[in-house]
């Protein structure tokens, strides 16, 4: 029995975040099949017609004038595909590899592809199985789809190069072996779309968005600690500012921040204090994270409609009206450009996130600023405390200053010219696990630094729902009362950011959770 049903072209956000996070068992929706069934039609009235079509008779790509005899359609599959596996660099984790099988047998199972229902159920069969190809994660240009890392999938389904099977690498032929079954020969057109397609970068940019969203969570909270622990003003939160800005993400977060500071004494503490203005790390959070959030949202949207989306070529459009049997059209859905803008918007996300998060940490760790112990340790002098702690914020996000440059203005022309601009989709969207990770990071030291800081308060109380944060932090990593091996700490708070644990507090707020 399924644990998930995917139905090809609706497939939600919250369902690919669970296929790369939870590997649920998946099946495609059985509705699916007469669609799939009539594309492989045309693909074989084409053929036995004699008619020429791009991919399905012919050469690829600047080849596309080579006319292949019937008797070598299979030997021109396979061809490609192993012509086409040259990828180089690390592998792609276990979770990329899961989500991209799953969203290249969506795509195939609309009907516009031409590839059999077995060959499409394979693609499902090696991710129930945990049979993963190994997948080089350099190589894709993102544009005629991602052709490389794309082979190397394709590859494992027909027997050849390595597959990650039980915890170990080994031959395709072995693991297909061990699992059951057998190497699939490719029929006409298959290959090509099975490689075609944007499929690798979409995953990547997925994932990215996912690990974003986690870290937007977890800064959303640290940013209202450390507002209590530099004893911060709510009064940049009223909504009737937001209101007259218009901006819909700053006037969601700013509604969110105002409510979870309900009830808190440390608030009522201060009201009369004489402290006219907050920096901007503290009171422009609405419109730093606010903007943060709109694109967010942007890249969700734009990611959903890609995932959903038929992007190999030609397309096939089966007619049972049509004497010739429908249309076979050539195009560009392959050009990852969306998913490339997708993830540079992210990137820029990310990077603004961890940005303001370090702004607040060297503000709480400054005295003058904060009216806190120096870098939050009781006897500073003979305790550093956080200092170095911020130095590794810095350095963190300065590192996702240099890797937040847009991916989506390079191009480099390839095949002879014939694809001459490029998305760069696939390296872009690769980025955002590293800078999230960055973030990660950075966020995990302010919600260190913010619960230290909001305990230099006690007995005054923050409101309830961020003493159940601060709880929750206080589980992972003890108070900081004295100098001490200080990456563990760091480490287990980033690992909360990474793990999600902050969605429950902003769900309302995201698109895919």
């Amino acid at each position: 029995m399924a644990d998930l049903v995917l139905e090809p072209g609706r497939v939600k956000l919250s369902d690919w975040r669970r296929i790369a996070g939870e590997a649920p068992h998946l099946a495609l929706d059985p509705a699916a099949r007469p669609g799939v069934e009539a594309s492989v039609a045309l693909v074989a009235k084409i053929i036995a017609e004699g008619r020429v079509a791009y991919g399905i008779n012919t050469g690829f790509g600047k080849l596309a004038q080579a006319a292949i005899p019937n008797d070598k359609l299979a030997e021109l599959q396979r061809n490609l595909v192993l012509s086409h596996a040259v990828g180089t660099g690390p592998l792609l984790a276990d979770n990329a590899v899961r989500l991209i099988l799953a969203l290249k047998a969506a795509s195939l199972a609309r009907g516009h592809s031409g590839v059999r229902w077995a060959v499409i159920q394979r693609l499902l069969d090696f991710a129930n199985l945990g049979l993963l190809p190994c997948i080089p994660a350099k190589g894709s240009v993102g544009a005629s789809g991602d052709l490389a890392p794309l082979a190397h999938m394709t590859a494992a389904v027909i027997g050849v190069g390595e597959v990650r099977y039980q915890g170990r690498i080994m031959p395709a032929t072995e693991a297909l072996s061990a699992a059951g079954l057998a190497p699939l020969e490719l029929a006409p057109k298959e290959g090509l779309a099975l490689l075609n397609g944007t499929q690798v970068s979409t995953a990547l940019a997925l994932l990215g968005l996912f690990a974003a969203e986690d870290v937007f969570a977890a800064a959303m909270v640290a940013g209202l600690l450390s507002l209590e622990a530099a004893k911060g003003s709510d009064a940049p939160f009223d909504p009737r500012i937001h209101e007259l800005r218009g901006q819909p993400g700053q006037r969601d977060t700013a509604t969110w921040y105002l409510a979870h500071l309900q009830g808190s004494r440390i608030r009522e503490s201060h009201l009369d204090c004489s402290r006219v203005q907050d920096p901007y790390s503290l009171r422009c959070q609405p419109q730093v994270m606010g903007a943060a959030l709109d694109l967010l949202r942007q890249a969700a949207a734009t990611l959903e409609r890609e995932a959903n989306a038929v992007t190999d070529n030609p397309l096939l459009f089966p007619d049972a009206n049509d004497p010739h049997g429908g249309d076979v059209l050539s195009g560009g859905n392959f050009h990852a450009e969306p998913v490339a803008f997708a993830a540079d918007i992210l990137a820029l996300a990310i990077a603004e996130i961890g940005a303001l998060s370090e702004r607040r940490i060297a503000l709480l760790t400054d005295p003058t600023l904060s009216g806190l112990p120096a870098f939050l340790v009781a006897e500073p002098g003979l305790n550093s405390g956080f200092m170095i702690a911020h130095v590794t914020a810095a350095a963190l996000a300065s590192e996702n200053k240099q890797l937040s440059h847009p991916a989506s203005v390079d191009s480099l022309p390839t095949s002879a010219n014939q694809e001459d601009h490029v998305s760069m989709a696939t390296h872009g969207a690769r980025r955002l696990l590293t800078m999230a990770e960055n973030t990660a990071g950075i966020v995990g030291i302010e919600l260190l630094a913010a619960a230290q800081g909001i305990e230099f308060h006690r007995p005054l109380q923050s409101s309830e729902r961020l003493e159940a944060v601060h709880a929750l932090i206080r589980q992972a990593v003890p108070a900081y009362d004295q100098d001490r091996f200080f990456a563990p700490d760091i480490t287990a708070a980033s690992t909360l950011v990474q793990q999600g644990v902050f969605r429950a507090w902003v769900y309302n707020l995201m698109v895919s959770i």
